[in-house]
């Protein structure tokens, strides 16, 4: 029996990458997950087949995690889809690339609006449903790195919402916590990169004492452990799931 067993979850942002490891990686673990996606069904379809085919079951609901009437109709779902809520994720995020003299006011909004404001209001929501024993884990970054002065921006602000929320909701048994991974390969990361992506692999490896790249599944480990009942004492913590990235 998985630490999970007949719980529910609800992940942002999981039909690829990370967010699809965490998906499938609590579903092994016993809940039934609803997880969200914005543009590709095909791949949200594919990760409910793959959860389906080992014997869980995902829900597959798409929304913009920058558009609050997305959220609400998300927690609808939640609502009328699963029986209780017992954990969430925040993984839903976008990270452009671009000089902080080249950001315009609609890129910093953007980016905060997904990264910043639908976490916020997914917690709020959340708060409302979970109970004693509750699970709230926002997914931040390792590191600093030019380019990506709005992305660190964002999840700078999301731990601090971390320590804040796991402030109140403590008294009600809720545990609230953030992961920060460190250079993880997934697609989202290779697109950043672009046509240096050889480059920036090779520098970060140099600063990585475990000299390789994250993989999802070392990001989603943590998650499960966080969700699960052997993290019950730790709260308001941000975890560095990096290989030892020393930036």
């Amino acid at each position: 029996m998985g630490t999970l067993e007949n719980k529910s979850a609800l992940v942002t942002g999981g039909s690829r990458g990370i967010g699809r490891a965490i998906v499938t990686r609590l579903a092994r673990e016993g809940a039934t997950v609803m997880f969200t996606y914005l543009r590709d069904r095909a791949a949200a379809e594919d990760v409910v087949a793959e959860v389906a085919a080992s014997g869980g079951r995902a829900i597959a609901v798409r929304a913009d995690q920058g558009r609050l009437e997305d959220l609400k109709h998300l927690f609808g779902e939640v609502d009328r889809c699963l029986d209780g809520l017992e954990v969430v994720v925040n993984n839903a995020a976008v990270n452009p690339m671009g000089p902080i003299c080249d950001a315009t006011e609609s890129d910093f909004d953007d980016v905060m609006a997904v990264n910043t404001k639908g976490p916020f209001f997914v917690i709020q929501a959340a708060a409302e449903r979970l109970g004693e024993g509750g699970r709230i884990v926002n997914i931040s970054s390792a590191g600093a790195a030019p380019g990506l002065a709005l992305y660190f921006a964002s999840k700078a602000a999301l731990e601090s919402i971390t320590v804040v929320a796991a402030r109140e909701l403590g008294p009600r048994g809720i545990t609230v916590n953030s992961v920060s991974p460190g250079a993880t390969d997934t697609d989202m990361m290779r697109a950043a990169a672009g046509e240096n992506l050889q480059q920036a692999i090779d520098h970060v490896l140099t600063l990585t004492p475990l000299r390789r790249l994250g993989r999802p599944e070392d990001i989603a480990n943590v998650v499960a452990f966080l969700a699960g009942p052997d993290s019950q004492w730790i709260t308001g913590q941000n975890l560095r799931v990096s290989g030892g990235l020393m930036i």
